[in-house]
C-alpha cells in the first residue's frame, strides 16, 4: 500500500510538473493564423516572429503596419488578396511605428540573425507620427480611430479604477517607452490629464527608478504577455487590445478610461513616392477606406468614421 501511495504521489507530481511546463508558454504570440506551409517549426518564447507576416520573397506589396493593428491582419489580407487576386505575395510588418519609421529611414532591419532590405509601398502610423515625414508620401489617407483603456488580469485583483491607481506604490505597470511606441506619448498627455504632473512623474520617472513600471519595446506584444504572465498588474493600451485579448479566450480585462482622461488617435496611411509596387500601393490604399476595410476595423473595436 505504501509503495502504491508513493508511485500515485509521484506520478501527480509528475504531471503537475508537465502541466506547469504546458502552462509557461500558453499566452505566447503569434496570436494570428500563420500561413499554409508544410513545415511550420514555431518555438514559443524563443522562435515565433509574431510581427512578420507572409512572403518575404519577392512579394507584390509591401505594408509596414503600426503595430497595434496585427490582429486585423489575418482578416485584411485574405480581403484585399480576394478583390485583388493579382496580388498573392505580401510582406506586412506590425512593429511600432517608431521602429518601422527608422527602418525606412536606414533602409534595412535586422531581427535576430535575419536582415530583412525590403522598402515598403504602404507605411502607417498615428496622424502626429506621418505629419513627422511628409517628404515621404505620394498621398495619405486616414482610415480608423482608436482610444486608451487599461487591461488587468480577470478579476481585477488590485482593483484599478483608472489611471491614477497606476500611480500606487502596490501597482506595477506596463507601458509603452515614448522613445519609440507613439501611444506612449499619447498615454503620458492621458495620465496629465488624469492627474497633473505629478501623476505622469510618479509613474514614468519613480517608479521607472524602482522597477515597478517596466518600459516595453513592443507593447501590443510585451504588455498582455506580462498581464497574463503576472508580471504587471495594469496596463494602458488601445481599447482594441484588450477587446481583441478577450476574443482570443485569454483573461483579461479592460478599464474603460473617461472622455475626459482620453486620448483620440486617428491612423494614417501614406502611400512612398518610392514604392517598388506602385500599382499594388494605389490598390491598397483604396482598399483601406473601403467599406470592406471598415467593418474589419470595426470587428475588433476600431473606429472608422
Amino acid at each position: 500500500m505504501k509503495f502504491i501511495k508513493t508511485k500515485i504521489i509521484i506520478l501527480g507530481i509528475i504531471i503537475a510538473s508537465n502541466h506547469l511546463h504546458a502552462q509557461d508558454h500558453r499566452f505566447d504570440p503569434p496570436w494570428n493564423t500563420p500561413p499554409e506551409s508544410k513545415l511550420n517549426f514555431t518555438v514559443p518564447g524563443v522562435d515565433n516572429i509574431p510581427d512578420l507576416f507572409g512572403d518575404i520573397t519577392d512579394p507584390q506589396l509591401v505594408v509596414f503596419f503600426a503595430g497595434n493593428q496585427f490582429m486585423c491582419v489575418d482578416d485584411l489580407i485574405t480581403a484585399f488578396k480576394t478583390e485583388h487576386p493579382q496580388y498573392q505575395r505580401i510582406f506586412v510588418e506590425t512593429l511600432p511605428p517608431g521602429i518601422l519609421a527608422k527602418q525606412i529611414k536606414y533602409g534595412s532591419l535586422v531581427v535576430g540573425n535575419l536582415r530583412i532590405q525590403l522598402k515598403p509601398d504602404i507605411y502607417t502610423a498615428g496622424k502626429g507620427r506621418i505629419a513627422q515625414t511628409p517628404e515621404w508620401f505620394t498621398s495619405t489617407e486616414i482610415y480608423a480611430k482608436n482610444k486608451l483603456a487599461i487591461i488587468v488580469q480577470k478579476g481585477n485583483p488590485k482593483n484599478i479604477k483608472g489611471l491614477k491607481d497606476l500611480g500606487r506604490n502596490d501597482v506595477r505597470v506596463s507601458m509603452p517607452n515614448p522613445e519609440w511606441e507613439g501611444i506612449g506619448r499619447q498615454i503620458e498627455e492621458a495620465y496629465i490629464k488624469a492627474g497633473g504632473e505629478n501623476l505622469k512623474n510618479e509613474i514614468m520617472n519613480n517608479k521607472v527608478k524602482d522597477s515597478s513600471t517596466f518600459l516595453t519595446h513592443i507593447h501590443h506584444r510585451q504588455s498582455p504577455m506580462r498581464i497574463l504572465y503576472n508580471q504587471s498588474d495594469a496596463a494602458p493600451v488601445w481599447i482594441t487590445e484588450g477587446n481583441y485579448q478577450k476574443m482570443i479566450g485569454h483573461p483579461i480585462e479592460s478599464i474603460k478610461i473617461p472622455d475626459s482622461e482620453n486620448i483620440e488617435v486617428k491612423y494614417v496611411a501614406g502611400q512612398l513616392k518610392d514604392a517598388p509596387h506602385p500599382q499594388a500601393a494605389k490598390d491598397f490604399m483604396k482598399f483601406l477606406v473601403s467599406n470592406t476595410a471598415k467593418k474589419i476595423y470595426m470587428k475588433y473595436g476600431f473606429e472608422t468614421e
